[in-house]
């Protein structure tokens, strides 16, 4: 299991837009984890963050191979696939990978 972070920039005047993907997340949970389980994520999350330079979103996934997760995005058939990458274009102006310092976790522990 991995887990990675990513800080990604969104474009001005975007928020309104990742509010609403957010809530169709939400809304659409049992396709959405659908899709986790192709691509052998167990965690996914996101966060907002406002500083002065502009609004981000903090995103962390944990996954069992993130190669097989890339690959099955891009075969994906789920509609919300393709959602989640018309929101990307829309609204994701830069990214970077954050460095990890520390992962502790439990997840072992439930199987």
């Amino acid at each position: 299991m991995e887990t990675r972070a990513w800080r990604i920039k969104l474009k001005p005047g975007s928020l309104e837009r990742v509010r609403q993907w957010a809530a169709e997340l939400t809304r659409r949970q049992a396709e959405a984890l659908d899709t986790l389980r192709d691509e052998t994520v167990w965690l996914e999350c996101f966060f907002l963050e406002r500083t002065e330079e502009g609004e981000y979103l903090i995103a962390v996934m944990c996954a069992e191979d993130f190669e097989q997760s890339r690959a099955a995005v891009e075969h994906s058939l789920h509609s919300i696939d393709a959602y989640h990458q018309q929101f990307k274009k829309d609204t994701w102006q830069s990214g970077e990978r954050l460095e990890q310092l520390v992962n502790l976790d439990r997840l072992d522990e439930r199987c």
